[in-house]
């Protein structure tokens, strides 16, 4: 698996996975951009994604590094395209708010699914609170958390699926089978970055989540409403999916709103985009 590239029209979405995820985690919302007449770009990040295929590492590098790259993917898009939106969903929407904190005036709008600013999900593990103390020994490079039930999905036959595709090749569309105590280290090293940086957002923001994340409390979606900069904030709250929700039950829901969002701000650029 590698970086996923939908050729489209002059306005451009980088999208963003979850950690120690892949691509395919944004593929259906990413064709459904291109039908709209939106180029995308999904790409799988050093150290943060999870490719497939065999001889894959688990190991994760340093969140300054996985902001480089995001910063990297940015940039070119910016130089070849009228305007740039961004989408992150987990992980991948705090690195969207880290971006947007330094260049939230070159980005149109935001696309924020399933932030997680915590993981305080009903699914996780009770040990997960003594995570903490291993992080600053050597243990955060040997712990990994085992995915497990759900797999933060909701829908039954995807759970079949996801759970067959992980014991046969360790991994899936849903990521990685397992999650290194030191990727979750990183990934709270960004969260704490960027809920001090939020006021400083100013770019317009969809927040999509689901009232049942597995994964990430809906607290996450309301402390972004409640600290981000920006004058235009539009919050949805998902019934019927966990916290994958690009590729769960409503995943045509959160498309359907990403489209008309990301629509009515590059409309201010005088772009025209299709319904799709």
């Amino acid at each position: 698996m590698k970086t996923i590239i939908l050729p489209g029209g002059e306005h451009a979405v980088l999208a963003l996975h979850g950690l120690l995820g892949n691509p395919l985690e944004m593929q259906y919302i990413g064709k459904r951009l291109q039908r709209a007449g939106y180029t995308v770009v999904i790409p799988l990040i050093p150290g943060y994604g999870y490719a497939t295929g065999a001889g894959q590492s688990y190991r994760t590098t340093d969140y300054q590094a996985w902001y480089a790259e995001v910063l990297r993917h940015f940039d070119q898009l910016r130089a070849t395209h009228k305007t740039v939106s961004v989408a992150g969903l987990c992980i991948g929407a705090v690195l969207a708010l880290r971006l947007a904190m330094d260049r939230g005036d070159q980005i149109a709008a935001l696309s924020l699914l399933s932030t997680t600013l915590a993981y305080d999900g009903w699914s996780l593990p009770w040990y997960r609170f003594l995570l903490p103390l291993a992080y600053y020994t050597p243990a955060r490079y040997l712990y990994a958390y085992q995915e497990r039930h759900p797999y933060g999905l909701k829908n039954e036959n995807l759970q079949r699926w996801i759970a067959r595709e992980m014991k046969h090749s360790g991994s899936s569309a849903a990521g990685a089978s397992r999650l290194s105590a030191e990727g979750i280290f990183q990934a709270h090293r960004l969260i704490k970055e960027v809920r001090r940086g939020l006021p400083k957002v100013r770019t317009p923001a969809l927040i999509v989540h689901a009232q049942e994340d597995d994964v990430a409390s809906t607290h996450s979606a309301d402390f972004v409403e409640q600290n981000i900069g920006s004058d235009y904030v539009r919050k949805l709250i998902l019934h019927d999916c966990y916290h994958i929700i690009t590729l769960d039950n409503e995943k045509e829901t959160v498309a359907d709103e990403t489209i008309a969002f990301l629509g009515k701000h590059a409309a201010s650029y005088g772009i025209k985009l299709k319904i799709a």
